[in-house]
């Protein structure tokens, strides 16, 4: 029997109680945001809202978006993406599971320096697909050309926060590439696997976890 989204006591500023609220809204609380879904309209519209409200209440402490998504929508991705570029807080993108596709495009989106990934973590990198085939000719036509223009677009991005040469990321968007969490580094899409930071930091916080974290 499904249990629902746990319930964890959480003192409000100012109130005298701890109160039972669900599990997402403290970490959301603690500018700690999840990715682990498909991405949709839905989930984008949520996680952009988020980010906005957190950089209008803190333009300075960073936040943290934790990715374990399949990808999904490339222009909802894209909103994500430009989302976390505009905010003013740095973006910690972690990723734990598997960011495919779209999601590693956002996990490639965070601040430099603080792209992580879980040791056992997977990411994959491809071209983007068009939905839209089974359509008149010309119609598909003018879809073909979209779809080259945002190719040629997220290609570059890729290159540019990633430091590999245009024609590489060209031809190996060419097909599904999955990485490691160590092959994703030297890659370029990440800059720390998560086990480096634990040894680094065994003896000590863990910094790069939001402060909740830090009591637990």
């Amino acid at each position: 029997m499904p249990i629902g989204v746990p319930k964890v006591p959480y003192r409000i500023p100012g109130d005298e109680e701890a109160t039972w609220v669900d599990l997402y809204n403290v970490m959301y609380r603690e500018r700690t945001l999840f990715l682990g879904q498909e991405i949709r309209c839905e989930i984008t519209n949520h996680i952009t809202g988020l980010m906005v409200y957190l950089s209008i209440e803190d333009g300075i402490s960073d936040i943290f978006l934790f990715i374990n998504s399949p990808g999904g929508w490339l222009i909802s991705g894209m909103a994500i993406f430009d989302t976390m570029q505009t905010v003013t807080p740095d973006i910690y993108t972690i990723c734990l599971g598997i960011a495919a596709s779209m999601a590693s495009f956002i996990l490639l989106g965070g601040e430099p320096t603080k792209r992580i990934a879980f040791p056992h973590a997977r990411i994959m990198l491809h071209q983007p697909a068009s939905a839209y085939y089974r359509t008149r000719a010309s119609e598909f036509l003018l879809e073909v050309e979209e779809l080259h223009k945002v190719r040629e677009m997220i290609t570059r991005v890729y290159a540019l926060r990633t430091g590999k040469p245009f024609w590489v990321v060209s031809e190996d968007m060419e097909r599904d590439v999955f990485m490691s969490a160590d092959e994703a580094k030297a890659y370029g899409l990440v800059d720390i696997v998560g086990d480096e930071m634990i040894d680094e930091h065994c003896d000590t916080d863990p910094v790069w976890f939001p402060e909740m974290f830090k009591d637990w």
